[in-house]
């Protein structure tokens, strides 16, 4: 297998090259205005390291495949086309309202809580752009009132009047029945084909979103036409630049659906997050291979904390409705949270609670922490860790960067003032401060969702989380905890391991049990219709793309609950299809099962009703991965190898400095055990092994920290 796999941060471009038997990372700083120069010198790291040019390696690859962050970006700096919105008339003001929760979507609880003060995010589409058409169809697809052509056309010509760049239609139910969404495509076309000049795209919502819920789907269809065609450019750059290296294949890109697929069948909206979401993928690839049971990935960067849940079993936790931004939109994402605590968080004072706030706001690369000396003045959590000793000036990110602790002790200056504390115990509050914001962050999803963090194994990856990983853990309270293989590139590694994979889903209204009339759904050739529609749509976008039929596989989910429940479960079945009462015994049983593991034994209510309100079908073309072994401990302890050098480093509850032995990658080596205070330094990152822990080295350079007093 030879692969190149990117993840695109908002720090950091990582790098994974799996060549052969090889596996080699490397990282470069991300370049916001160009992400191909960041990507080529990311890339050139790891060819010295395996000897090759760039071209000769891009040559012989089988995939390059990329996560990228250029969506999230576009939203945060409203860099898009103008947007018009068709709608049904009466639902005008859906998108403006945002369920009269819109002020608050996407801020953290306490801003959500300040109502006074509260201020909507400026719209995406403003609402003299939005109009509405007559025509309706009711819940159940039968259509009530038929479209007006004339009044349609006459809306159009005002959208286009006014400078609208991209048409979004968004009619009621038209998941349920689509015809009027489809005539309106055929008249715009007629109105304005698309071969002329300046020909403007239009997006239909039931292509988006399969899902009712008009404002969500509304939203979703929305943000995939302003984010179209600045992902279209930045991957098209991308994609140029590989050409012009000498790869000669289809670019792929990861989705926050948990798959891939080649940038010709690819949504911008499911780009969004997908950096985050590789790393999860991989968390769950090799908690499988390595029967590591239920497992919560953090992902510690430059910008951000990262949290996902892998429950052992394969079960996905996806976000129904997730928050992308300030909006809720209806994409099938894989669950994620999101913490402002990367090693870029700038810390302030909190004059309220007299004490330091870490976050959400972050230095990024351009300028970056203070220390990074590029124009950086805010103290960051970067900054605290080289105060503090943990860090080599000299010798960060293999020598990529080299640290400036000058401008780190310049930067926290006002802090000091204001806490009137030491130098050093303002680091130490900033290392205790974030992480236990992570740690709460963990236990807060942990436990919202029915499980305690000592029944699961905590991950800690990207290029912070091996640093911060013996603090995660003390504050979380579990006594271990796991840096993975490759854990400063572990997302990209994630991006490497993902199967070509589409998601298609509809929303439904089928009672498999009717509570009311004690009856069982009987309707089996309805049922079925749906799933064969969504097979059909996803082995189309796979053949699209070269494979073969008999290559494509099928997993069906559907989201359930009991009677008028407002919480929904996914399940995943193995039937395909519903023939008979026992298929829907069978399935009302997995329910019932999921259900209870979820929310505890004697929880479930079948008394209610059971309903199936989406149906959903994933449909993947299954690649070769990764392969994770002996990541657990042998047994077999090393004595730790000869150090390179010691440091003084101030721990947190040690009123002192200790001096404290620096090893190199030697360390690395299976069964290598050390017991802290420690650091080993290397090329991508630094292992900091806090006093009263004990490091223990596994196989492809995985290390577990362990709580010994």
């Amino acid at each position: 297998m030879k692969r190149v796999s990117v993840d695109i941060g908002g720090t950091f471009t990582d790098c994974f090259v799996a060549w052969e038997n090889r596996y080699v990372e490397s990282k470069a700083l991300t370049t916001h205005h160009n992400l191909a120069l960041g990507f080529n010198e990311a890339l050139k790291n790891a060819c010295a390291e395996l000897q090759l040019d760039e071209r000769q390696l891009l040559s012989q690859v089988d995939s390059v495949r990329y996560a990228t962050t250029l969506g999230t970006n576009a939203l945060i700096e409203r860099k898009g086309p103008r947007l018009g919105l068709l709608t049904t008339a009466g639902f005008r003001s859906s998108v403006p309202l945002a369920r009269a929760k819109g002020y608050g979507v996407g801020l953290p609880h306490k801003q959500q809580m300040d109502v006074p003060n509260a201020q909507r995010p400026d719209p995406i589409v403003p609402i003299p752009m939005i109009l509405d058409v007559r025509e309706r169809v009711d819940y159940d697809g039968d259509v009530v009132l038929g479209l007006d052509e004339d009044d349609l056309r006459d809306k159009m010509r005002q959208l286009v009047d006014k400078g609208a760049e991209v048409i979004c239609v968004v009619f009621a139910n038209s998941v349920v029945n689509p015809v009027h969404e489809l005539r309106v495509r055929e008249i715009f076309l007629e109105e304005y084909p698309g071969h002329l000049l300046g020909a403007v795209p239009i997006l239909l919502s039931h292509q988006v979103a399969g899902r009712k819920g008009e404002y969500v789907r509304a939203m979703s269809t929305i943000m995939d036409g302003f984010l179209h065609q600045v992902m279209y450019h930045g991957l098209g750059t991308l994609e140029l630049n590989l050409r012009s290296a000498g790869y000669d294949k289809p670019m792929l890109v990861n989705h926050n659906s948990g798959g891939m697929a080649q940038l010709n069948s690819t949504d911008a909206l499911q780009t969004v997050h997908s950096g985050p979401v590789s790393g999860i993928a991989a968390s769950e690839h090799l908690a499988l291979q390595a029967e590591l049971g239920n497992i919560v990935a953090t992902d510690m960067g430059g910008t951000s904390f990262d949290i996902g849940i892998v429950v052992e079993g394969g079960v996905k936790h996806y976000d129904f409705n997730p928050v992308i931004e300030r909006w809720m939109v209806s994409v099938p994402m894989v669950h994620l949270v999101t913490l402002g605590a990367g090693g870029g968080s700038i810390c302030r004072y909190d004059r309220m609670f007299k004490t330091i706030q870490v976050g959400p706001e972050s230095a990024g690369s351009d300028p970056g922490p203070a220390c990074y000396d590029r124009g950086g003045m805010n103290p960051t959590v970067t900054d605290a860790d080289l105060l503090l000793g943990y860090l080599d000036p000299k010798n960060y990110a293999n020598g990529y960067i080299p640290l400036n602790p000058r401008r780190a002790k310049q930067a926290y200056e006002d802090l000091c003032d204001e806490l009137d504390m030491e130098l050093v115990e303002v680091a130490k509050l900033v290392k205790q401060t974030v992480d236990t914001n992570m740690a709460n962050g963990i236990a807060r999803e942990l436990r919202t969702r029915g499980y305690e963090p000592h029944n699961f194994t905590t991950l800690a990856y990207g290029g912070n989380g091996p640093l911060h990983a013996c603090g995660i853990a003390r504050a979380l309270g579990v006594k271990t905890i796991l840096a993975p293989p490759f854990a400063s590139v572990f997302s990209a590694c994630g991006a490497g391991n993902m199967s070509q994979l589409h998601i298609h889903e509809m929303s439904t209204w089928t009672t498999l049990f009717d509570a009311n009339q004690r009856k069982f759904f009987t309707d089996y050739p309805r049922f079925n219709r749906i799933v064969e529609e969504l097979e059909r749509r996803g082995r189309e976008d796979l053949v699209r793309q070269g494979f073969a039929d008999d290559e494509i596989g099928y997993r069906l989910e559907l989201d359930m609950r009991y009677g008028n429940q407002r919480v929904e479960t996914a399940v995943v079945t193995d039937l395909n299809r519903v023939s008979s009462p026992e298929d829907v015994l069978k399935l009302i049983e997995q329910f019932h099962t999921r259900y209870g593991d979820r929310f505890g034994k004697g929880s479930q209510t079948p008394e209610a009703g059971v309903r199936i309100n989406t149906i959903r079908v994933c449909s993947f073309v299954q690649h070769p991965g990764i392969t994770f072994k002996g990541i657990k401990p042998n047994g077999h302890a090393l004595p730790a190898p000869a150090s390179v050098g010691e440091r003084v480093c101030h721990f947190v509850g040690h009123d002192q400095g200790i001096t404290t032995p620096i090893y190199d990658e030697a360390a690395l080596a299976a069964g290598t055990t050390i017991d802290g205070p420690a650091i080993v330094v290397t090329r991508a990152t630094t292992y900091l092994i806090e006093p009263g822990w004990r490091y223990q080295a596994a196989a492809q350079n995985a290390v577990w920290f362990t709580q010994i007093n």
